[in-house]
């Protein structure tokens, strides 16, 4: 006998216990509960929130925070540079300025930078024993003079012998480091630019006083070195300078980079023999190279704050603190170049005096500007 079930006009639906539920509590009425509808019954799992509503920890946040705090730092380096090197902007006289023949931006041209290393040492502190010491531009010499040929994928140097013989304009034929006692940086320019037929578009005078500061600053430079034994102005014992190191790899603190750039004679090395001002620009253009590797480096990275607001300080130049980035920007791109050193020899009649030839004063200018 058939079941009356079977012939009723209508269908009989069966609730899950769920449903039934959520029906009874107006749930599914109000859109609160149950399974949609095409769900196939599946049970759907959420994913449980942290209670504190944190996120997880994963690789990729981490590496996200790491990159945000590198690009902070160096950011935070470039903004204390930029600013410590405006606050030292106007330090250099208005003719050495007014000397200077404009040029291009370094990232897309090439420009050439004199730069003067001069004997200005304080009259107290560190050196004030030394004869010479002077806390002025008046009477001061330039130990160093280099032209640096720097931009557009390019970096070269060419370092002039500080006793080098040339013409200084008003003043007759001497040695060419006296320009900047005659007439500070801008007669340097002149007599530069006169001596080499070369235009100069920047000058950088290094301040040697606050040169130990910026290298303590960057951690010291390491150089590779002959045993070496420098006695600066009688050495230690006379209130001057003595640097002690062995044959190899050496790093320098700022003391010791200083001692080495300045040295001119090392007896503990045959093969330097009395090479004197040769011997320092070549101890120079190490540093230079040193300096430039140590700013590279990643064990600076914690101090470049402390680096970058250090680094204006050394100089007096024309260049603001963009100008300056932009130079440093334009030195890395164009890499580090083999030191070259203007070649000289005796003037015959005198105790110290170099100078170069016509055919080697050409060469050297030559390679500078093309390479």
């Amino acid at each position: 006998m058939p079941s009356d079930l079977q012939n009723r006009p209508y269908k009989v639906y069966r609730a899950g216990p769920r449903r039934l539920r959520s029906i009874l509590r107006g749930e599914e009425a109000a859109g609160l509960g149950g399974r949609p509808p095409g769900d196939g019954g599946r049970r759907r799992f959420r994913r449980r929130k942290d209670p504190g509503g944190r996120k997880p920890i994963t690789v990729l946040r981490v590496i996200k925070w790491v990159v945000l705090f590198i690009v902070g730092w160096l950011l935070l380096s470039v903004i204390l540079f930029v600013i410590s090197a405006q606050i030292q902007t106007g330090n250099l006289p208005s003719s050495a300025s007014n000397a200077l023949t404009g040029g291009p931006n370094m990232l897309t041209g090439t420009d050439t930078i004199l730069i003067l290393g001069t004997d200005q040492r304080p009259a107290t502190g560190i050196g004030s024993k030394e004869p010479g010491a002077n806390s002025n531009d008046a009477g001061s010499r330039s130990d160093t003079i280099m032209l640096w040929r720097v931009g557009g994928g390019s970096s070269r140097r060419l370092s002039i012998p500080r006793d080098t013989v040339a013409d200084i304009p008003g003043h007759g034929r001497t040695k060419i480091n006296a320009a900047y006692a005659f007439g500070g940086p801008a007669l340097a320019i002149q007599t530069v630019e006169q001596f080499t037929g070369v235009k100069i578009n920047h000058v950088i005078v290094v301040n040697l006083a606050a040169f130990p500061q910026f290298i303590d600053a960057i951690g010291g430079v390491g150089v590779t070195t002959p045993k070496m034994c420098a006695n600066i102005s009688g050495g230690v014992s006379n209130g001057g300078f003595t640097l002690n190191l062995p044959a190899g790899d050496n790093h320098l603190n700022g003391q010791q980079a200083l001692i080495y750039a300045r040295a001119r004679e090392n007896p503990c090395d045959p093969a330097a023999g009395r090479l004197g001002d040769l011997l320092r620009v070549q101890h120079q253009q190490q540093i230079l190279n040193a300096i430039k590797s140590q700013l590279l480096s990643p064990f600076t990275f914690p101090r470049l704050p402390i680096a970058s607001w250090d680094a204006p300080k050394v100089l007096r130049t024309d260049m603001g603190g963009p100008t300056l980035l932009t130079l440093f920007a334009a030195a890395e791109i164009g890499g580090s170049s083999p030191p070259q050193v203007l070649k000289v020899g005796p003037v015959p009649g005198t105790s110290s005096d170099l100078e170069a030839s016509p055919a080697d004063l050409h060469s050297a200018v030559t390679k500078l500007m093309t390479g």
